[in-house]
């Protein structure tokens, strides 16, 4: 063989293979980002660099990270006495750099180590994708915005793939647990986002309460991974998200340690060659010490790859705003009989269908039914647990908080079912019920914090 066609063919046969897989499963891919990829396309930090650059803006944590390295065990034990640092800071000499209400009985200790994080990342992202265009990567990007994944899982806190994906929907830490269980065209950032500071995973406390809240997304991983193929970009294959990510996959396998035909990772390398023929595989240990075998792609340059990666044409022209509208709309229906009449429509109408409950159901000619069990999941609260849940010892203190609520907004939550309340008929009384977003409110009413109700 001419060495010289080595890469080349290495190319076209990745290129054969992936699109099998894909035509295979029939459906699109799930893209799980990390850092690297932020890294590449505007320069973001990696976790050393995000750590040494907290370690210099603040004066209190006063020696260099490879001191931190040999004091604490893991990144995240790092990430934990450098929060200590920033609260300390923050309640002595460095009160100025923070908000005021900061400075309130909400606050946790890490939040301000967070707000910092929020604030270096906010101001080096990206606003907008002409900006990002301009970092030299635009055919990279073009062919990544192609692939138009069934969704996206991501450990990073920037807001770059929102501004790659507008028309997909970014579900924000412990709000995964709350998420419908048929979706599409979803960004998971499952360590928390700079939009929302107090989801951020950053200390070892943060991840522990993380692991005990994963199962939801254990269980949605197994699924994406049963149906789609998967590709792993951003990560090297030491990353501990990947070994936690591959551990929960491994479980499903039949054989354990064996090769797992759809899952790839797509690592760079600069040092690529014409002349370059790399492995096709890839071994991972795992959280518990297992091995799993995965599908290896080594470039130096991701265009190829991503458009391998976007073979499958049949839903490159769906907006996934309006797939993610129609499951959710369907989702709700309830079938009392089958329509006698074709149906035919067009992406254009349903598009224009699914904007609300009401309009979805006119389409097929059927009614929409709120499912009762559905909604006693939702409503799960009785004023009497609402009130313990606030700290009081019964429904008084909750009926005293919605009671400042109203006279503070006009709004009776209470008086009509909404996000917040509904009443339940259970034979010839009526029950009032309670959701977790009336606890998140009336949190806010009693701290003093701001909030905003809607009860539409």
């Amino acid at each position: 063989m001419n060495t010289e066609l080595r890469y080349a063919r290495y190319i076209t046969e990745v290129t054969e293979y992936i699109s099998s897989i894909i035509q295979d499963f029939g459906c699109q891919p799930i893209l799980f980002i990390g850092s690297g990829l932020s890294k590449r396309y505007f320069g973001a930090p990696n976790w050393d660099e995000l750590l040494t650059y907290l370690l210099e803006f603040c004066p209190l944590i006063n020696k260099g990270l490879g001191f931190y390295k040999q004091a604490f065990t893991t990144p995240l034990a790092i990430g934990e006495e450098f929060a200590a640092k920033y609260q300390e800071w923050a309640w002595t000499s460095g009160s100025n750099i923070f908000p005021e209400e900061m400075f309130g009985p909400s606050a946790t200790s890490s939040a301000y180590i967070k707000y910092q994080i929020a604030e270096f990342l906010n101001s080096i992202t990206p606003k907008n994708l002409e900006i990002l265009y301009k970092c030299g990567h635009e055919a990279e990007l073009d062919a990544l915005r192609n692939i138009k994944p069934h969704a996206i899982i991501t450990t990073n806190y920037d807001r770059m793939l929102e501004i790659l994906f507008p028309d997909l929907e970014p579900i924000i830490g412990q709000k995964i647990l709350k998420a419908q269980p048929i979706s599409i065209g979803e960004i998971y950032k499952i360590h928390g986002c700079i939009t929302d500071r107090s989801n951020i995973v950053f200390t070892q406390s943060d991840y522990d309460i993380f692991a005990k809240k994963k199962k939801f997304l254990s269980a949605k991983l197994l699924t994406f991974f049963n149906e789609h193929p998967l590709i792993f970009i951003g990560y090297s294959a030491t990353d501990p998200n990947i070994k936690s990510i591959l551990s929960d996959i491994d479980e499903a396998l039949p054989e354990k340690g064996g090769i797992i035909p759809n899952v790839f990772i797509l690592e760079w390398n600069k040092n690529i060659t014409s002349d370059s023929n790399p492995a096709r595989e890839k071994l991972i240990s795992t959280e518990d010490d297992r091995v799993v075998r995965v599908k290896l792609i080594e470039a130096d340059n991701f265009e190829w790859v991503f458009r391998a990666f976007s073979s499958n044409p049949v839903l490159n022209n769906v907006n996934p705003r309006v797939l993610r509208a129609l499951i959710a709309r369907a989702y709700q229906l309830v079938r009392y009989d089958i329509p006698k009449s074709k149906i035919e429509a067009n992406f254009e109408m349903l598009t224009s269908s699914v904007s609300d409950s009401e309009q979805f159901s006119k389409l097929f000619g059927i009614a929409t039914v709120a499912d009762y069990s559905a909604a006693t999941v939702h409503y799960k609260y009785s004023a009497t647990q609402i009130g313990i849940a606030l700290g009081g010892a019964g429904w008084h203190l909750a009926d005293r908080l919605m009671k400042k609520l109203k006279s503070e907004t006009g709004i009776d939550i209470k008086a009509s079912d909404n996000i917040y309340h509904r009443t339940e008929l259970v034979n010839k009384s009526h029950f009032n019920k309670y959701s977790e977003e009336a606890i998140d409110l009336l949190k806010k009413v009693r701290d003093g914090l701001k909030y905003e109700i809607n009860i539409n």
